[in-house]
């Protein structure tokens, strides 16, 4: 039987339609076969021995290896640079992540993301200064990239309080060799303590239940079900329109 030249243009367009949308489908299984080796990296990454404080990253090539690996390390707090960064959210309430540099041994810098404090519901400009001790310190945490970015409208703000942080421009405004990376401070575990993040810090006030690192595997199985979806609407309909529903008036 001979197509005629519209038929075979539907035909055409149906089998194009069919074969992309089933490989964007393919696309999005084979991103998240990477995204759970990359989950996989993560949590091995997180279970290693904690990082020896001489070899924390100096670079930034060297700190993308060390993201998520646990470390204590040893200096003073730069308590006049804490910056407040506004619009952050932890457990569904907005209020600031709140970051301080720590001052090391050999004169570099890590900017420490110690914690999140809600706003003041009556003052929005009003922060509580967290309780910071003075002298040697020792501060352990997980390594991580330095404070992710929000969108914001105006150029960016230089005082305590702001949407983002420039890890090199905010080092030039306090003459700070930070390091190219951050710390997301961790509460030390009591004797006998239950494992598990505990949702409010202790003496400083500050809560700590960082999210676990995820690389979102689960949204690409998601899309990869939608393109799937879409491939086997537009073969189900074009059966039905070009060859079941004519047989069927005949």
């Amino acid at each position: 039987m001979r197509l005629n030249r519209g038929k075979a243009v539907i035909l055409l367009a149906a089998i194009l339609s069919v074969a992309l949308t089933a490989r964007l489908g393919v696309w999005q299984l084979d991103r998240a076969a990477q995204k759970t080796a990359l989950q996989a990296a993560l949590d091995e990454r997180r279970a290693l021995p904690p990082l020896a404080m001489g070899d924390l990253a100096l670079d930034a090539a060297s700190a993308a290896d060390q993201h998520h690996r646990r470390i204590t390390l040893s200096g003073q707090w730069q308590t006049e640079a804490t910056v407040y960064l506004d619009n952050r959210q932890m457990q569904g309430r907005p209020g600031f992540y709140v970051v301080t540099p720590l001052l090391l041994a050999d004169g570099t810098a890590v900017l420490v993301q110690r914690g999140w404090q809600p706003r003041d519901a009556a003052d929005r400009s009003r922060v509580q200064p967290p309780e910071t001790p003075t002298g040697l310190v020792r501060v352990s945490g997980r390594i991580a990239p330095p404070p992710g970015r929000l969108y914001e409208f105006e150029a960016e703000a230089a005082g305590p309080i702001r949407q983002n942080l420039d890890l090199q421009a905010y080092g030039r405004e306090w003459r700070l060799k930070l390091r190219p990376l951050s710390l997301l401070q961790l509460d030390a575990a009591a004797p006998g303590a239950a494992a598990g993040p505990s949702p409010r810090a202790g003496a400083d006030g500050l809560w700590r239940d960082w999210p676990a690192p995820s690389t979102g595997v689960h949204k690409h199985y998601g899309y990869a079900f939608q393109w799937f979806a879409l491939a086997a609407l537009i073969l189900g309909l074009y059966v039905w329109f070009q060859i079941i529903r004519p047989r069927v008036r005949r």
